[in-house]
């Protein structure tokens, strides 16, 4: 399991129709503050400041096809050349980190293959590496500042 701290938060909210909205810098609009979304926008907090991952280099809830399915992955970090790098899967805090969510993102994989994978639901977080076809469990996310990060 990776330990992720998140940063303070500093984040932008506003009340609408009785809602939580919150503002997603990437997209550059508001959300309505759901369990998952909290659980994205933090995770996306501490990519960036925590772990210094470029902005520019984040796609946020992108449709993907599988077959004939039309998909949505959370996040996705490309690598240098502009390339698939990490795939991200945010889950509620209550959902748990099970084998059937592991699967959820293989499945994507199939339509983005990346080197690495990344559950989260905000307290735990688990990541892998995919090398020589095998899943490589990580005890920390790739380091973005490490050239060989990106291969």
């Amino acid at each position: 399991m990776i330990e992720v701290s998140y940063p303070e938060p500093a984040f932008r909210y506003r009340d609408e129709g009785g809602r939580r909205l919150i503002f997603d810098g990437i997209r550059r609009c508001w959300l309505v503050l759901t369990p998952e979304e909290w659980v994205r926008q933090n995770f996306i907090a501490f990519l960036l400041h925590r772990c210094a991952y470029p902005s520019s280099f984040v796609a946020v809830e992108k449709e993907l096809r599988l077959n004939d399915l039309r998909k949505r992955f959370d996040l996705l970090v490309y690598d240098g050349g502009h390339q698939p790098w990490m795939l991200v899967e945010c889950k509620a805090p209550e959902v748990p980190l099970t084998e059937e969510v592991l699967q959820q993102l293989l499945r994507y994989h199939l339509a983005l293959p990346v080197p690495f994978l990344v559950i989260t639901n905000g307290t735990h977080t688990l990541a892998w590496r995919k090398k020589e076809g095998r899943l490589v469990e990580l005890d920390r996310l790739p380091d973005w500042s490490r050239p060989d990060a990106h291969t």
